[in-house]
């Protein structure tokens, strides 16, 4: 497991884990729907005295690892583990190059503040991932997440990328097939790894399959800045979709699966007093549709709709005197998630509506802070069975916490509880 490593934390942690698994009371019928018979970790090879990640520092680097699957294999999903550090901890609002550039300012992160994490699969494009904008709890204001983390601090979120219609090229019997991973704009650190989800047919010693399509659209910017000295605006658009489309031949027959990516991105921000004072509006949708089709029904369908936002305020002003820096900060964090996934047995959905906002002022002196903060969050979860509803607020000090308000609704199919 990586670790930070300095004259004070100066250890590396080495973790054995034991899972216990148990087999589900339900007996799932539909194979489409059912959980993944293999998973093949795609992450650095052992032994190592660092974390498994792959790590990325910047926009030109290519990390990953070659892969050898199952000869039976008749469906494949990569699932994808983002994490940002150092450089792009604030990738969402990092500054454009050319405000640094004017304002001659050093130490500034760069780039600007759009991100895309590039999955490869032999050199090819494969699938993207515009990922969440994670606050880690010691980001912005330590005090925002007290008792509370961040949206996905300590759960990161995971991103599936639908391998199915190219599993012809995986199931070709030769070696050196190679996922890699890149980042656009990146600086350093993005740590990266995945887990390969692989559907066994036991029914037949090999399978085969065909792509039949596949389409990257390259990416459709607008962009657009205005800066006047340490006045900086700027607004930028981005929109990418990716499609293909593939068939495997096992004991289920022919399925062609397609599966279509599509995203769409703003942000805009505002910059006053070399950046110290910044405000900005950042939103991600994206579209996910999968859907495995014999010649004459839909055997399964997958529909996934998400919603990423953040907004944020930080201003902040040292005393040169006293040598104590104020700063004022406001955050609004929130993921909207749709779900529903159909096959010949039935269908399942399901919704989630996580925010987020958080305020509070924080006085800061060499590694000593004071300062306070408020925390409220909604979260909303419903499927076909339950659903769960909780909204709080808390208010911290620097030296305790306190939860100020909380309401709670839990139903499911036996009614309110």
């Amino acid at each position: 497991m990586g670790n930070v490593i300095d004259s004070i934390h100066d250890g590396v942690y080495h973790v054995n884990l034991t899972f216990h698994f148990y087999p589900s009371e339900q007996h799932h019928h539909d194979s489409n729907h059912k959980g993944a018979d293999l998973i093949l970790p795609i992450s650095r090879n052992l032994p190592l005295n660092d974390g498994l990640w792959f790590k990325i520092e910047n926009s030109t680097v290519l990390q990953g690892k070659e892969v050898k699957i199952p000869q039976n294999s008749y469906r494949a999903v990569l699932e994808v583990y983002v994490s940002f550090h150092e450089n792009d901890e604030f990738w969402f609002g990092n500054l454009p190059n050319e405000y640094i550039s004017v304002n001659n300012l050093t130490g500034a992160s760069g780039n600007g503040p759009f991100r895309e994490v590039v999955i490869h699969l032999d050199g090819v494009t494969v699938g993207v991932v515009w990922p969440f904008t994670l606050i880690y709890t010691g980001g912005v204001n330590p005090l925002f997440w007290r008792p509370f983390s961040g949206i996905g601090s300590f759960d990161l979120p995971t991103y599936d990328i639908e391998i199915t219609p190219f599993l012809g090229k995986l199931l070709d019997g030769k070696l050196g097939h190679k996922f890699e991973f890149s980042v656009t704009n990146a600086l350093n650190v993005w740590y990266i790894n995945a887990n390969l989800h692989l559907w066994l047919d036991t029914k037949v010693h090999k399978t085969r399959g065909k792509l039949l399509k596949h389409k990257v659209l390259p990416l459709s910017s607008s962009i657009a800045f205005k800066i006047s000295g340490s006045d900086g605006l700027s607004t930028i658009n981005v929109s990418r979709a990716l499609v293909s489309r593939g068939w495997v031949r096992s004991s289920h027959g022919v399925i062609t699966t397609k599966s279509i990516q599509e995203f769409r991105y703003s942000n805009s921000m505002v910059l006053k007093h070399d950046g110290n004072f910044q405000k900005l509006d950042q939103t991600i949708k994206s579209k996910q549709n999968v859907a495995g089709k014999n010649k004459s029904s839909t055997i399964f369908s997958t529909n996934l709709r998400r919603k990423f936002l953040i907004s944020f305020l930080y201003d902040s002003v040292e005393n040169q005197s006293s040598g104590i820096e104020s700063g004022y900060a406001n955050v609004t964090l929130g993921i909207d998630e749709k779900s529903r996934k159909v096959s010949e047995f039935g269908s399942s959905i399901y919704m989630l509506k996580n925010l987020q906002k958080v305020d509070g002022y924080m006085f800061i002196k060499g590694s000593n802070y004071t300062g306070s903060g408020r925390t409220e969050q909604k979260y909303r979860y419903s499927d076909d069975e339950s659903c769960y509803y909780r909204k709080a607020f808390v208010y911290s000090r620097t030296t305790r916490s306190k939860m100020l308000h909380v309401e709670l609704l839990h139903a499911g199919a036996d009614g309110l509880r």
